[in-house]
């Protein structure tokens, strides 16, 4: 069918401010009256209330929702200077990402009236139009211009539109009516085979320039990710209902084999026995489209969640002998690659069921060819094995700082590909959006055969406040011009080995390790060892990965994000240099021993007996050795009894110092060949509150 084209995503450069600000505005004038025909299905009033399903907020909130996001950002961006609706903008602005099946949300809400929120979006239009007519121009629209906002709001309704209409496609038939802008294809029949294709290997590179200037992007989609890809084969086509048919014949949803123990609890939870959008009547099955039920088209590509694609995948490996699973993300993207696909068009309609550019629903699964393949976009989006992570370079874009971040916990799957209902971004061959995997879109899979590909990194960010402050301290900024501690300390170790042989260094107390990766720079290998299994943890992170992400304390419950990697730090060379235990100082095991040099930093004042640690600390040194002790003589009987400290109180009336307590024990076996000397260090605990401490320095050499 023929119709007018939905405007594409517009470019964020150009040399005419006035055309782009026009172009933006009928992107905007576009996206918006498309969302108010998407509502005009509803067939009441009541239609706005009644949820479609449980776990969600009814539609009157998502009709509200995506201009009180407009609102709340542009006051955020300095843009609005006061909110229009406070009441309606705090009703509206939360929306529910159910973290299980079953996480029910019965709070009350005092919903506001259908009338009340098209005359607020009425309202919200009026002030983004004032605002695209006068707010100054300059391109290119980079990620800290104040249009940035403006095209977030836009791309926040287009997203806004495709998952509304996924709960409009929930309701119940009679809540919703037949509207001219949303008709359904209506080719059906049986569908082709479905051969597997095969896919040469190749190297994908993923990720976006922060400078890119071709669309806007979310946070997700920016940094930069390089991936080798061995070759696989890739089905043909989308599964399509009657492959899926096979599966549900077969008894697959009641077989406990094909489902992991994640699928498992949904499956009995849900009581699923076939695809939620299929109705089984007594002649034969039917197919629920957003606005009708219709004899199942079996041409269509199947729509599922992940839980039932993998399920659906492991039945196949066990009926074909073959091992049948899901794309990865780069995958995904080398299918397009051999497949030649390029961005939708500006100028005509999409080469696929995309964009809305066709239809308001699937269509067969070998409508749009691309190459040797149909389907690599468009039509439902596919299910990739991928758990969304961030691409090393990652950053979160200030007016909208939990985007992503929430669902970088390995239990959000990334969709690649699109829908027929998938505009704007949502569109784009970079587009990066992940949904629980018991989450219902408008989403299907492809099969494909070959090697397990290489899991991505771990995604999640470090949250305990302790270790995050190490964290930083270790590898973060450096805050007051105070240089970063144990990087200053590997240097004054280093130093004080002159000639000496540079083989093995442990680094006693070691914490989340930066110590122990800045003395790999000068010796052959570096332990690390700490009590804490958490602090060394990080340094294993970072060792296998060569990256960490973690979340500061800003103020109250706000929270920044931040990645380091080793590359980063100049350390990515080390990696295979290192290597962390966890161990306790004053019982270390006889393997660590043989060392050129110890760097025990601030650990005497926490130790439960440092006498006990410094009066064996010579076994571990070769002849020669160096023993640096860093500390600032903090002395708790929380760590160490009172008995034990070496220093800090009077003895026979007179001031004993941790130094001469120093003196006293290693003395006989050690000769002082430098220091004290007072090191600074400064430890963030909030934006705006720091611990700044002297650490004194003493090096020793072993007799």
């Amino acid at each position: 069918m023929s119709r007018p084209l939905l405007p594409r995503t517009p470019s964020l450069a150009g040399d005419d401010a006035e055309a782009k600000r026009r172009e933006i505005r009928e992107y905007f004038h576009a996206t918006c009256e498309r969302y108010e025909s998407l509502f005009g299905v509803l067939a009441s009033d009541a239609a706005f209330i009644v949820k479609p399903i449980a776990l969600r907020h009814p539609l009157i909130f998502y009709y509200g929702h995506t201009a009180t996001f407009f609102v709340n950002k542009l006051v955020l961006a300095g843009l609005l200077p006061e909110r229009l609706d406070p009441q309606l903008e705090s009703v509206c602005a939360v929306g529910v990402d159910e973290m299980s099946w079953d996480d029910l949300d019965d709070a009350h809400y005092d919903w506001p009236s259908p009338a009340r929120v098209r005359a607020y979006r009425k309202r919200v239009r009026a002030a983004v139009d004032a605002l695209i007519d006068t707010l100054p121009l300059n391109l290119p629209i980079t990620w800290d211009s104040p249009w940035w906002a403006i095209l977030m709001g836009i791309e926040h309704e287009r997203i806004h539109l495709e998952t509304s209409s996924v709960l409009i496609r929930q309701h119940a038939l009679e809540h919703v009516r037949p509207h001219p802008d949303w008709a359904p294809c209506r080719e059906v029949g049986e569908p082709p085979a479905n051969p597997l294709v095969d896919v040469p290997p190749g190297r994908v590179r993923l990720g976006r320039a922060r400078d890119a200037t071709d669309a806007y992007g979310w946070d997700n989609e920016y940094g930069h990710e390089e991936t080798d890809v061995p070759a696989f084969r890739a089905g043909r086509t989308l599964v399509s209902n009657r492959e899926f048919l096979a599966f549900v014949d077969a008894g697959g949803y009641a077989d406990d084999v094909y489902w992991d123990e994640e699928g498992l609890a949904w499956r009995d939870f849900a009581q699923a026995r076939h695809p939620t959008f299929w109705r089984e009547h007594a002649d034969g099955w039917r197919l629920r489209l957003m606005l009708e039920e219709t004899p199942m088209p079996w041409n269509w590509p199947v729509e599922v969640n992940c839980l039932e694609a993998r399920a659906y995948c492991r039945w196949l490996s066990a009926l074909t002998g073959r091992p049948a699973r899901l794309p990865s993300e780069a995958e995904w993207h080398r299918l397009a690659e051999v497949a030649g696909m390029q961005e939708v068009p500006h100028d005509q309609a999409a080469p696929a069921n995309l964009h809305l550019d066709h239809w308001a629903s699937s269509c067969p699964v070998d409508r749009y060819a691309h190459g040797d393949f149909c389907d690599v976009v468009g039509n439902v989006w596919q299910w990739t094995d991928t758990p969304i992570h961030p691409y090393p370079g990652f950053a979160v874009h200030p007016l909208y700082d939990d985007f992503t971040t929430p669902t970088f916990d390995e239990r959000h799957n990334l969709m690649k590909g699109g829908s027929w209902i998938s505009t704007g971004n949502e569109a784009r061959l970079a587009a990066r959006y992940a949904f629980r995997r018991h989450f219902f879109q408008h989403a299907g899979l492809r099969v494909v055969e070959g090697a397990a590909p290489v899991a991505p990194p771990a995604a999640y960010y470090e949250t305990d406040k302790q270790l995050s402050e190490y964290a930083e301290f270790h590898y973060g900024d450096e805050y007051f011009g105070v240089a970063n501690f144990p990087k200053a300390l590997a240097g004054l170790a280093v130093a004080a080995m002159g000639d000496k042989p540079r083989r093995c260094a442990l680094d006693l107390g070691c914490a989340t390790g930066r110590a122990t990766f800045e003395l790999a720079r000068a010796f052959e290998n570096v332990t690390g060892v700490d009590f804490s299994a958490r602090f060394i943890q990080l340094g294993v992170e970072l060792a296998e990965q060569g990256l960490v992400r973690y979340t500061l304390a800003d103020e109250g419950e706000l929270v920044g994000y931040h990645e380091r990697t080793l590359a980063g730090l100049g350390l990515e060379a080390v990696r295979g240099k290192v290597e962390f235990f966890q161990g306790d100082a004053c019982n270390l095991k006889p393997i660590f021993s043989g060392y050129d040099l110890i760097l025990a930093a601030n650990l005497i004042d926490r130790l439960y007996s440092p006498a006990k640690f410094l009066a064996r600390v010579h076994e571990r040194l070769n002849p020669g050795g160096v023993l640096l002790i860093a500390s600032p003589y903090t002395w708790l009987t929380e760590h160490t009894p009172r008995e034990e400290w070496l220093g800090g109180f009077k003895e026979n009336g007179e001031n004993r110092t941790t130094f001469d307590g120093l003196k006293a024990t290693l003395g006989g076996r050690f000769r002082l060949i430098r220091g004290p000397l007072d090191v600074p260090f400064v430890i963030r605990e909030t934006r705006r509150k720091f611990q700044h401490t002297l650490s004194e320095v003493t090096l020793w050499e072993k007799l």
